[in-house]
Formats: C-alpha cells, sequence, structure tokens
C-alpha cells in the first residue's frame, strides 16, 4: 500500500455566540483544514488541523510522503517532521498521521484506538468550556461573572457536564476569579474547576488570584503567567496544581519544566504533541515523573474530535474530563452532524479507523461558507467591539 495523493479543504462552521480571549475574538465561526491522505488501493484517510488556512503548507509536504506506506509512520515522521527544521511543524504531521491511522484501522477493520493499544474507556466525560461572549444566543454580551456563571450552570443542566473551565484573561482579573466563586456556590463541592488566562497575567497577578481560589478547591490553574519560568514562579506561592498547554507544548521544553518544578498537569494535544502516537510518549513520560494528563481542545471539528476522544479512551491516567470547544459549534462536517454530549460524556466513535466520514454537501456548504468569511487568522483576531485593542502580556 502506498500513499499516491492528497486533497486539503478549508472550511468554517458557525458558532452560536462571537468568543473572547486574550489575544482576540473568534468571530463567529471556527475554520479548520480537512486533510484526505488518498492510497493506490482506494482507501482514504481523513485528518484535521487548525490554526487557520494550512492547505498550500499541507500541499508543500506531499512530496515528502507520497509513495510511503501509511503504516510506516517512523519513516513518514523522519521525513515531514525532523529532517529540515524550517519546514517542521508538529500540528501538520499530526494531521497526516491522523490521517493515516485512519487507513490502517479501516484496513484491519479496527477502531484507531486499538492501534494505540485498546480502549480503557468507551466514552469521555467533558466539561463546559466557558468564554466571555459576544453577540450570545438571544442577544447581548458576557459582563458579569453572574452572566457566566448562569451559562455554566446551562451547560451543567443541557449537556449534563460536571466540570468547567474559564477562559481568562479578559476581563478584570478578580471578576474572574469571582466566576468560579459563583460556580462553586451554584454547583457545588463536587463541581470541577479550572481557570486559563493563557499566560497573560504577571506573576503577582497570577498569585494574587490563585491565593483567592485556593480555599475552592480547585482542579487547576492552567498556564496562569508566561512561560516555564512565570508557571514556576506561581507553582512556588499558590496551593493550586499548575497545568500548562502552552509551558511546556513540545518535547524540546518538557525536561526543563520538570527540572524547574513548573508544572503539575500536562494538557495533550495531537497537534503540539506529534500526533497520537506522540501523545502517548508524552504520557509516558508523565507517568514517569508522576505529572497528571489532561486533553487539551484547539476548536476542532468532528474528524479531529473522534482522534481525540479515540487517543483519550486507551490513556488510564487521563481522569480529568476533557476539553472542548465543541458545544459552540452549530453544525458539523461530518456525516451525522454533531457527536453528540450524553450524561455530560462523548462517547468515541464506532467502526474502523476514526469512526466518522465526511458529509460531502456539508463540506460544499462550509467552504464556500468559508471563501465568504475568510481566514481570521491571517488579519488578526481582532475585537469587533473594540476596533483599537491588541493584547498585551503581564500588564495586570
Amino acid at each position: 500500500m502506498k500513499i499516491i495523493d492528497i486533497r486539503t479543504r478549508c472550511v468554517a462552521i458557525p458558532l452560536n455566540a462571537q468568543l473572547r480571549h486574550n489575544t482576540g475574538v473568534h468571530p463567529g465561526y471556527f475554520l479548520r483544514t480537512i486533510l484526505e491522505v488518498i492510497t493506490d488501493e482506494g482507501v482514504t484517510g481523513l485528518g484535521e488541523v487548525g490554526g487557520g488556512d494550512q492547505r498550500a503548507a499541507l500541499q508543500k509536504l506531499k512530496p515528502r510522503i507520497v509513495g510511503l506506506d501509511p503504516f510506516h509512520l517512523e519513516t513518514l515522521k523522519l521525513k515531514v517532521l525532523r529532517s529540515i527544521y524550517y519546514m517542521s511543524n508538529s500540528r501538520l504531521y499530526a494531521a497526516i498521521e491522523m490521517a493515516c491511522l485512519d487507513i490502517q484501522g479501516k484496513i484491519m477493520g479496527r477502531p484507531m484506538s486499538d492501534l494505540l493499544g485498546g480502549q480503557v474507556r468507551s466514552e469521555i466525560p467533558m466539561i463546559g468550556y466557558l468564554f466571555w461572549r459576544y453577540d450570545r444566543p438571544g442577544g447581548g454580551h458576557d459582563q458579569t461573572a453572574e452572566d457566566l456563571a448562569d451559562y455554566c450552570v446551562e451547560l451543567h443542566e443541557t449537556l449534563g457536564v460536571n466540570s468547567m473551565k474559564l477562559k481568562a484573561g479578559v476581563m478584570k482579573p478578580m471578576e474572574e476569579a469571582r466566576v468560579l466563586e459563583l460556580c462553586r456556590q451554584k454547583l457545588g463541592d463536587d463541581f470541577g474547576l479550572r481557570i486559563d488566562p493563557n499566560g497573560v497575567w504577571s506573576v503577582a497577578t497570577a498569585v494574587q488570584v490563585g491565593k483567592r481560589l485556593e480555599d475552592l478547591n480547585i482542579e487547576y490553574f492552567e498556564d496562569p503567567s508566561w512561560g516555564l519560568n512565570g508557571n514556576a514562579a506561581v507553582r512556588q506561592q499558590v496551593r493550586i496544581p499548575i497545568a500548562t498547554n502552552m509551558y511546556p507544548a513540545r518535547f524540546d521544553d518538557l525536561a526543563p519544566a520538570i527540572k524547574m518544578n513548573a508544572v503539575d498537569i500536562v494538557l495533550t494535544d495531537l497537534h503540539y504533541w506529534e500526533g497520537p502516537r506522540g501523545v502517548k510518549d508524552l504520557v509516558a513520560i508523565c507517568n514517569t515523573f508522576n505529572l497528571g494528563v489532561a486533553m487539551h481542545s484547539g476548536a476542532e471539528f468532528g474528524i479531529e474530535l473522534a482522534a481525540m476522544l479515540h487517543t483519550a479512551s486507551t490513556i488510564p491516567t487521563m481522569t480529568f474530563a476533557g476539553d472542548a470547544h465543541y458545544h459552540y459549534l452549530t453544525d458539523d462536517i461530518i456525516e451525522g452532524g454533531l457527536l453528540p454530549y450524553e450524561n455530560g460524556c462523548i462517547k468515541v466513535p464506532q467502526g474502523p479507523g476514526l469512526g466518522v466520514r465526511l458529509d460531502e454537501d456539508k463540506m460544499k456548504f462550509y467552504e464556500k461558507y468559508y471563501e465568504e468569511k475568510g481566514d481570521y487568522y491571517a488579519r488578526f483576531h481582532q475585537d469587533p467591539y473594540q476596533p483599537d485593542w491588541y493584547p498585551t502580556v503581564g500588564g495586570v
């Protein structure tokens, strides 16, 4: 079996609100590049990557992978990820590996999870991810901690989720801390609480917020301040586990992070950590050093979500509920539409490979929608209600 071609398409799907974060705003839609790896035996594998329009970047890699066997992932990784550092991109490689594992599963008639060691759970608990929203369903913007706490209750009641995470670094830090306090009051002591300012706060601010939240017994404080040094400094002063999807977010930085005692929990991500197999390598290292592992969300559609679910299902130590932006999407590009939440969980897809297939009608529709809306990553995550705004780090 050989790879003979790849196909790349960019699609955008509307959201039910505009989502604010500390580097801008997702303007009412997410966009993803969809990869199809085509073999000489007529089997096609699906992959997905974010970060804007990646069609040209993936096509540049086509000469490196055409002619390879999709089962020979180590050779593929060497040619795509290791050979020339200025073309090296773990996110692009992860999309290719995802597609090759989909091919392997289809050939063998086994789910992707079986290629990674087999499932230890058939469904993955998910969080209610809280963003400060513009243009909410029904109108208006989130402006106070009460707005987000009420939304958290709504997600608990409608999706069944029993944990939340606040995307912080948008409003005043103490107002964001108050969101977690209100959620604890409204949802009880067993409801999981997390907060993530994506490193934008100064160490002093992060320590102030952390000390205020200590008595809430929150699950973790994610990337409270910038860099390995920032996380390490906050960890020394706050009695809350420090988590990260930023520092470290690659194998080069993992050893320094461990030596510096910068982190307690590493959020796995298929793209940062070199695909599903890379995540398994990461987990083995985390197990060695008694670090916790959780699952990061990158605004994925159904292809990558399926890969995330398969991967998470094979990791015994991944006991935290997984991140997902998924409940903000209004539709999906896979057959059957959005994967459903059931009692706060999403089931691992059944069937060979990823267990999902593209809906070609929706692909065509959302390709056109992308062409109309454009790549907001390329033009910066502009804030439509604060046109002169730009992000700062360590400013509060």
